[in-house]
């Protein structure tokens, strides 16, 4: 073994070495440490789950682990300098990249810190809002008419309102009817719904990468999942050939709503008077796989 290598496997065991000794001089310092990287990961991790972000992060940290094996192990063992040069531009490259390949999952966060999720404590979506909702949403799944419908929470989706036609409307069983019933202009595309009225109908809501989503879902549940990922927004939707009721969040859809589970859910989400449990939102039963077209 020549002097390089020697002195490369020096340093790796010598920094292990001074890891473990710090552990042991400090060994809340290293806990508290050791709990906030694993709380930033978690959240992380949680907040791209179930979205392209996930195989992005799984992806990123598959090239780290890989470079870090060549550089470590290969490169610092037998000496070779100009991969140990250039390790320090392919992390800063990777770091860019990264910042590109998660601009969407980026932007929400930032939507979610700015704005404040717990804004929702003192402005929110009320009863007012809800019960016309689900009256109108339960109305158009028995009579099987498409609709596509959603709620902004805490931050706004104004490049989406501006895409429909501007309503500034009392939020009402009968309008949304009206809006999506076939042969309607506006029956087509979706309504946004925020600051307690309807905002614009016949908005084009961006839709869902072709690998995020079952292929048997059609282009409006496509459309409700899309938006729920690029914006902080509850999408309500309606399947046209089977009345089904679906609801994306976060990039997730979970259909089979009853009125009733789709009043707790909104109430839990977007709060109102009866906001006293907490009910998790995946918790309505699915309904069977079936093909839906729209």
């Amino acid at each position: 073994m020549d002097a390089a290598a020697l002195m490369a496997q020096t340093d790796l065991f010598g920094g292990i070495r001074l890891f473990f000794e710090r552990v042991a001089d400090r060994p809340w310092v290293t806990l508290i440490e050791l709990l906030l990287i694993g709380s930033v990961v978690y959240s992380a991790l949680r907040a791209l789950q179930g979205t392209r972000g996930a195989r992005l992060v799984r992806a990123v940290l598959t090239i780290l682990a890989v470079s870090f094996a060549v550089v470590w192990l290969v490169a610092e063992r037998f000496g070779f300098e100009r991969i140990n040069a250039l390790y320090p531009y392919f992390i800063l490259s990777v770091f860019l990249v990264s910042l590109v390949a998660f601009q969407t999952e980026l932007r929400r966060l930032l939507l979610k810190v700015g704005e404040g999720a717990w804004l929702r404590r003192w402005i929110h979506t009320g009863d007012e809002v809800i019960e016309p909702l689900v009256t109108a949403v339960d109305r158009l799944a028995r009579k099987k008419i498409g609709a596509l419908i959603a709620i902004e929470r805490s931050a706004e989706a104004g490049a989406i309102v501006e895409s429909g036609v501007q309503l500034d409307a009392v939020v009402s069983a009968e309008l949304l009817e009206t809006i999506f019933w076939p042969g309607s202009a506006l029956h087509d595309l979706g309504v946004m719904i925020g600051q307690g009225r309807i905002r614009a109908a016949g908005c084009q809501f961006p839709l869902a990468e072709s690998a995020d989503v079952d292929r048997s879902l059609g282009s409006r549940h496509r459309a409700a999942i899309g938006l729920s990922q690029e914006a902080d927004a509850v999408v309500i939707v309606v399947s046209e050939e089977t009345g089904t009721i679906s609801v994306a969040i976060q990039g997730h859809l979970q259909r089979g709503f009853t009125p009733e589970t789709l009043r707790e859910t909104l109430i839990q989400e977007l709060g109102g008077a009866a906001n006293n449990t907490k009910i998790a939102w995946r918790s309505a039963k699915p309904a069977p796989p079936t093909r839906e077209v729209a």
